[in-house]
């Protein structure tokens, strides 16, 4: 059994035509109808029920379909990969979330480019949830994110846990807690600004989840665009926000931010690469992350423990 007999096989059936999948193919319809006879036979079952119009799987050849199309989706993918993996010696493709600017990955990425000149360093803007996919294509060859997403084909190494801070107005009522810091039990009442309004999960899903995990539902959780418009509105008076802690590095006026002493409260950094990819520009972007924790003093037990 060969390849192209799947995609013949794929083909009829999406098509429920065998002259319609010939003319897709490029091929002609007797032959293609041999290549069916011949994978039927082959297989020793029937994939097609006899005289049908339009065409009409078996039940057996419904279940063959479904993994015929893994299969042909696999090996699409590992080929895309294999050639990525070949190529990444001239260029890194490295997707992030735009929110992670605010954080240490600039100082990372260009650390990176300094260690090695020879690698052309190329960003993408990639939310976390899109990052798996633009791996398994090759679209990207690293992502940095933030949410806790799985996924068997991906490795994902967790590099720090970001604490959350609770953005305000400078004269709004919870002021008072600016230094003592403020459980999300407290914010329940409060018309809570969460973002991004992008496909789910996004930050806006971690957020939630948190309120969640603690037992706590807010009464006014309004989901906007982005951080900015977020700030902008706490900035005018209109409510809160739960933003990560490098992002009160954001010059807006008349904001404060205030601890949260919730265990739960963080958002998870990681790092994701394909999970057979042993390229040796990771171990090297891991060298240069663990080099810029020392210099800002954060804690090196997660990313050793997973790297």
């Amino acid at each position: 059994m060969e390849l192209r007999h799947l995609r013949y096989f794929v083909t009829v059936v999406e098509e429920q035509s065998i002259t319609k999948a010939a003319e897709k193919l490029c091929i002609a319809q007797p032959p293609l109808s041999r290549q069916i006879q011949k994978l039927e036979e082959e297989l020793g079952i029937t994939l097609f029920e006899r005289g049908s119009r339009p065409v009409k799987t078996t039940e057996a050849g419904m279940f063959f379909y479904e993994h015929a199309v893994q299969i042909l989706t696999h090996t699409a993918q590992a080929t895309t990969m294999a050639q990525r993996i070949n190529a990444v010696d001239k260029t890194v493709r490295i997707g992030y979330v735009s929110s992670l600017l605010y954080a240490l990955l600039p100082q990372i990425i260009y650390l990176f480019r300094q260690r090695n000149p020879d690698i052309h360093v190329e960003l993408i803007e990639c939310g976390t949830r899109d990052q798996i996919e633009a791996l398994k294509t090759g679209r990207i060859d690293i992502g940095f994110g933030r949410l806790r997403l799985t996924d068997p084909s991906i490795k994902r190494v967790l590099l720090r846990k970001e604490a959350l801070r609770l953005a305000i107005h400078k004269n709004h009522h919870l002021a008072e807690f600016k230094d003592k810091g403020i459980y999300l039990s407290q914010i329940l009442d409060e018309s809570i600004f969460a973002y991004p309004t992008t496909p789910k999960p996004n930050f806006s899903t971690l957020i939630q989840s948190i309120f969640t995990e603690l037992g706590l539902v807010p009464k006014h959780l309004t989901e906007v665009r982005e951080i900015h418009m977020a700030l902008g509105l706490v900035a005018s008076g209109e409510g809160i926000s739960l933003i990560p802690e490098s992002a009160s590095d954001i010059g807006m006026k008349n904001l404060i931010y205030i601890p949260i002493l919730d265990l739960e409260a963080y958002s998870p950094i990681s790092l994701s690469v394909r999970n057979m990819d042993h390229s040796n520009y990771i171990p090297k972007i891991l060298d240069c992350i663990r080099e810029v924790f020392v210099e800002e003093n954060i804690d090196l037990r997660a990313i050793d423990a997973d790297a």
